[in-house]
């Protein structure tokens, strides 16, 4: 959903741990807060604290940010979940969830990076008619298999392929659950499970154009308090 888009190598050249490690901490933080700081009966912490490790985020910066999402520390910084909409260049619609302490740094970078690419930031709603908000789940699974066979069991309406080698399913928004825990029953090893944004009006371009809003999408996505970002590509 939010990873297609990106060019091939750009997990890797965007490697700086310390952006890196803010990011899931923030998420880590995120999920303690909302669901408690017990990643066996909190998936979403479990998720974002594996997410974490595969990074090799250190241990002690995961437990902070466990703690303080429980509020078990207080550091007087509160984390907020932000979403921003509008159009990038060529028209494309985009859609940016962001996890910031401070919504003052976070507005004008994000119109910044808008403004600088020749895009437009908008108002709430602006672009999400381009979207139908779904079910995600990220995972992936060793062995042999038919992906397309494993979709239609697990009761996926649509199934890709990341460049990572993980596979994402989705579904409708209300079927999350039901996926998430069809397809750990198939011995899927489940990496992400949230609501997500899928595009229903697919922007045509150019690979001239394409390669200008990828370019977009990455200075975007690079941003400090960006989460996920999803495009109409």
């Amino acid at each position: 959903m939010g990873k297609g888009w990106k060019a091939a190598g750009k997990s890797e050249n965007a490697q700086k741990k310390g952006a890196m490690f803010t990011k899931v901490a923030r998420e880590i933080q995120v999920a303690s807060k909302l669901g408690g700081p017990n990643p066996d009966m909190n998936a979403r912490l479990r998720m974002a604290i594996d997410a974490a490790k595969a990074i090799s985020c250190p241990n002690d910066t995961i437990d902070r940010a466990i703690k303080k999402g429980a509020g078990l520390l207080d550091d007087g910084k509160i984390i907020e979940e932000l979403t921003y909409e509008g159009y990038g260049p060529h028209g494309v619609g985009v859609i940016v969830e962001c996890q910031t302490d401070n919504k003052h740094r976070t507005a004008p970078e994000m119109r910044s990076v808008f403004k600088k690419y020749d895009g437009n930031l908008g108002e709430t709603n602006s672009v999400a008619w381009m979207f139908a908000r779904v079910g995600a789940v990220e995972a992936s699974k060793v062995g042999t298999f038919d992906i397309d066979e494993e979709a239609i069991e697990a009761g996926a309406d649509d199934v890709q392929n990341n460049e990572d080698g993980t596979y994402e399913f989705t579904t409708a928004f209300e079927n999350l659950d039901t996926l998430n825990k069809a397809l750990q029953a198939r011995g899927w090893k489940v990496t992400s499970a949230s609501l997500s944004y899928k595009a229903t009006n697919i922007t045509e371009l150019t690979d001239s154009q394409r390669k200008d809003v990828e370019e977009f999408l990455n200075a975007v996505d690079d941003l400090d308090d960006t989460h996920k970002v999803y495009a109409t590509l």
